[in-house]
């Protein structure tokens, strides 16, 4: 006689746009009580996105939820867009208290307890604001001096990453990622990207990815635009990252690319070049020229609702 099959609710929401089919998909499991870590990595490896994310009681009675998030090969202690999207779908199906116009919440993740803030206006979610943790600058561990090697796994020029006069260097905030300032818009679009070279340069790092931006935008009102390549976690570009946008914040703010105030906000793109538009917010407070707290967030739609039988 074979087992008896199981059945488990998920949904899918595409994160960092107003729009379905743009922004990021995450896979959001909000019942996933009992399940082992094997099931969570085999359910993420079918959903076969850049994250899904699995939502389970709080050990800490502040916290409304805990999540965690795997990629379809591995599980990451924390990431941007699967919070985002985590909340905003918890948020539609009631599952987490409500207060217009904010309701400001606490999760757990595997690094800590975080604040989030749920934006609502008559139930309904506008934005989903993540906070992060502080910045971690990792340049003067490790300065990263090779940047023929930098942009060769790019495909690009080494001219048009020095001609920008700032430096490539990994940052965190909960996530390191390797932040490589790029001259031109075209530059930016025109990279072919070098996964297992990628892979291999982060690793040196201890980096989970590159993040690449330019001044130069799409949008007018956009600050920045970005690309994500992080073959190192088993995604080749993702089309909005959270995690690495708030560390690119942080460095536009160490680094004076962009008008620094006590609150700075930044608008970031990405996704163009994978035909997945995405907005994403990026809020750093600074105080007495440190910075004392990163936010992203945005918005987000719901795409799908489905039944896994396993």
């Amino acid at each position: 006689m074979s087992p008896e099959r199981r059945s488990l609710k998920f949904y899918q929401a595409d994160v960092f746009t107003d729009q379905p089919f743009g922004g990021n998909p995450v896979a959001v499991v909000p019942d996933a009580t009992g399940l082992t870590d094997q099931e969570l990595q085999q359910i993420a490896r079918e959903m076969n996105l850049s994250e899904t994310v699995f939502v389970l009681p709080p050990e800490d009675p502040v916290a409304v939820a805990k999540v965690r998030i795997f990629t379809p090969t591995q599980e990451i202690p924390f990431a941007g867009h699967p919070v985002v999207g985590a909340f905003f779908v918890l948020g539609t199906l009631g599952r987490v208290p409500l207060k217009e116009p904010i309701a400001r919440l606490f999760y757990e993740c595997n690094i800590g307890l975080f604040p989030v803030e749920v934006h609502s206006d008559k139930r309904e979610i506008t934005r989903v604001i993540m906070s992060q943790p502080k910045p971690q600058f990792l340049g003067a561990v490790e300065p990263i001096t090779d940047l023929f090697e930098v942009a060769n796994v790019l495909g690009l020029a080494k001219g048009v990453i020095t001609g920008t006069k700032l430096p490539v260097e990994v940052v965190s905030t909960g996530l390191p990622v390797m932040i490589v300032p790029v001259r031109t818009l075209t530059a930016v679009r025109s990279i072919v990207p070098d996964a297992a070279a990628i892979t291999d340069l982060c690793a040196r790092y201890g980096a989970n990815g590159m993040m690449v931006f330019t001044t130069m935008t799409v949008e007018e009102a956009s600050t920045v635009h970005t690309r994500m390549f992080a073959s190192p976690i088993g995604v080749l570009e993702d089309p909005a990252t959270g995690s690495a946008s708030g560390a690119l914040g942080a460095y536009l703010v160490q680094y004076g690319v962009v008008e620094v105030g006590p609150t700075t906000e930044i608008i970031a793109e990405q996704g163009y070049e994978v035909e997945r538009p995405s907005r994403i917010v990026i809020q750093i407070e600074s105080d007495d020229d440190a910075i004392q707290e990163v936010k992203v967030g945005g918005q987000a739609v719901m795409v799908v609702e489905g039944t896994l039988t396993f």
